[in-house]
C-alpha cells in the first residue's frame, strides 16, 4: 500500500506508561454507556467465530471481546490477545491464567508488527484500534500475512466527520471512514459488508485477498 502518515505516538502514551494500572482502563473500557461495550454481544455475532477458530484480537486492552471471542472458539480455538502495551499485556496475562484452562494467548505486539505467525488466524479483530496505528502501512502488511486465505478483518471504529463529530473526536482520530477503508482496501483487502452502524462507531468487514 502507499505510505500512509499514521498517528503520532503521543496517542499511546497513557497506555505505555510503565505505572499504568490496568484496572482504571476497565472501569473505562467495560462499562455501561460505553457504545461497544453495550453493543459487545451483537459485535462478536458478527465477527462470525465457530468454536475451534483462530482469531486476533489486535489492540485487546483490557480483554473485553478477547474473554468473550474466546467463550465462543471454546478449548479446541485460539484467541491472540495482542497489546503493545505492556502492562495490558500482563493484565491479560493474570485473567487469561485466573480462567484455567483457556484459549487465550497474550502477545505484546510492536507498533509496526502484531507478531502473529503467519497464516495462524481465521479473523483479526481491530476495535477502536486502527486510529492508534503509528505505522499503518507495516500493520495492515504483517495482518494480510498472519491470516489464512479468505481471513477475514473486522473493522469497529469511531465516525469522524467534521461539523458533526465532537472536537476531542476530530483530534483524536486522524481520519473518517473512507480513508480508513481504503487504506485497508489497498493493503490486500476487499470490503465485504458493513453490518452494523451505531451512533458514534461504525462496523466494516473486509476479506483477505491475494497479493
Amino acid at each position: 500500500m502507499p505510505a500512509v502518515q499514521g498517528a503520532a505516538p503521543a496517542i499511546n502514551a497513557d497506555f505505555m506508561n510503565p505505572g499504568m494500572d490496568p484496572n482504571s482502563w476497565v472501569e473505562r473500557f467495560e462499562r455501561e454507556g460505553r457504545e461497544v461495550y453495550d453493543h459487545r454481544h451483537e459485535i462478536v455475532t458478527i465477527v462470525g467465530l465457530k468454536p475451534g477458530a483462530r482469531v486476533a484480537d489486535i489492540g485487546a486492552g483490557t480483554g473485553l471481546f478477547t474473554f468473550l471471542f474466546a467463550e465462543v472458539v471454546g478449548p479446541t480455538g485460539l484467541v491472540y490477545a495482542v497489546d503493545i502495551s505492556p502492562a495490558l499485556v500482563a493484565h491479560l496475562r493474570g485473567r487469561a491464567a485466573a480462567s484455567g484452562d483457556s484459549p487465550v494467548v497474550p502477545v505484546l505486539g510492536a507498533p509496526d508488527d502484531p507478531r502473529l505467525p503467519p497464516g495462524s488466524v481465521d479473523r483479526v479483530f481491530l476495535c477502536d484500534t486502527y486510529h492508534h496505528f503509528e505505522q499503518p502501512g507495516p500493520m495492515l502488511a504483517a495482518i494480510h500475512k498472519a491470516l489464512r486465505p479468505k481471513g477475514e478483518l473486522v473493522l469497529v471504529e469511531f465516525k469522524r466527520i467534521p461539523g458533526v463529530s465532537s472536537e476531542w473526536m476530530l483530534n483524536h482520530v486522524r481520519a473518517g471512514q473512507e480513508v480508513f477503508e481504503a487504506e485497508i482496501m489497498s493493503a490486500g483487502f476487499r470490503k465485504v459488508g458493513e453490518p452494523l452502524r451505531l451512533e458514534d462507531n461504525y462496523v466494516t468487514r473486509f476479506r483477505r485477498v491475494s497479493q
